[in-house]
């Protein structure tokens, strides 16, 4: 073969490799992308008083979302929900919160409910929304504010607890220690080696989102959150296992955690609202301490 042969050989073949490696991605990224799950009923229609909001996020986005008034003395939980669920989902827990007296804002993040669309999601892109939520609420006034989280969102809000500095304690349902570790038990649901499939699929992901997996897991943002900390998981959690649980609580380091152990599996909304005492006790843990302020009241920031 001569050399312009083979050099037009080598040049198909990079081509070609360019282009399963784009397929390649584009199916990833499809397999990855979360669902999108409709609202199905008003506030009114499951028998609750509260109106709609929406608020920007980064990237020109609007997210859209509930906010349920609670006592004017008392603080405000803002609510992340999970992967491919929606606002609507977290309901129950919702009404638990607001019957202690708290105000709750629920909120969609992108790519979920009622929210605008983006390019892709993310735990870092959750945690995005949930600061501009925080952002939002704390523009009507200052109280003291708890962070919410299911599974992806809870790994989020313990991100953003890690962050900073005025709030005042986070609920996490079901979190995963590590993105890896959820990846990799993807990966073997698919049935696809770690080696090199799997491995290539995880730096690939961390350079979509823009962050290392070590960076942005639970358990090293956890010992950084300054507020006090519930952790919930289901002991027969089929998603992400009770060991991730206590993983999480053995890393707190000097962090104030409580570790609370519930019969359910991943979705812990209902089976959290079955536990009033332990949700009052620990916002009231929450609440002392914190210098009485004014309660945001978005009702003149609607848009």
């Amino acid at each position: 073969m001569t050399t312009l042969g083979w050099l037009g050989w080598a040049g198909a073949s990079v081509a070609g490799l360019g282009l399963l490696l784009h397929l390649f991605h584009r199916r990833l990224r499809i397999s990855l992308a979360a669902p999108r799950e409709a609202i199905g009923r008003s506030l009114t229609a499951h028998g609750l008083t509260g109106r709609e909001v929406s608020f920007p996020t980064v990237r020109n986005r609007t997210l859209r979302g509930w906010w349920l008034d609670g006592e004017p003395d008392e603080g405000v939980a803002i609510i992340t929900h999970g992967w491919g669920a929606n606002r609507e989902m977290m309901l129950p827990l919702a009404r638990s919160i607001r019957d202690a007296g708290w105000s709750v804002l629920l909120f969609d993040a992108r790519n979920h409910g009622e929210s605008d669309e983006d390019d892709f999601s993310s735990m870092p892109r959750f945690a995005e929304d949930t600061e501009a939520a925080i952002d939002w609420v704390q523009r009507s006034g200052t109280a003291p504010i708890v962070l919410i989280g299911h599974s992806v969102g809870a790994a989020a809000v313990l991100l953003v607890a890690s962050r900073r500095r005025d709030i005042g304690g986070v609920i996490s349902l079901s979190a995963f220690a590590h993105p890896e570790g959820m990846m990799r038990r993807w990966l073997a649901w698919k049935r696809l080696p770690f080696l090199p499939i799997g491995w290539y699929v995880l730096r690939h992901v961390e350079r979509v989102i823009g962050h290392r997996f070590d960076d942005i897991a639970p358990v090293n943002t956890l010992p950084r959150v300054d507020c006090p900390v519930l952790l919930a998981h289901g002991r027969s959690d089929p998603v992400i296992p009770f060991e991730d649980a206590q993983a999480l609580y053995a890393c707190r380091g000097e962090a104030s955690v409580a570790l609370h152990p519930l019969p359910g599996g991943h979705d812990l909304s209902d089976q959290l609202a079955d536990h009033r005492t332990i949700l009052a006790d620990f916002l009231r843990q929450c609440r002392q301490g914190w210098p009485t302020k004014k309660t945001p009241d978005p009702a003149g920031d609607r848009r």
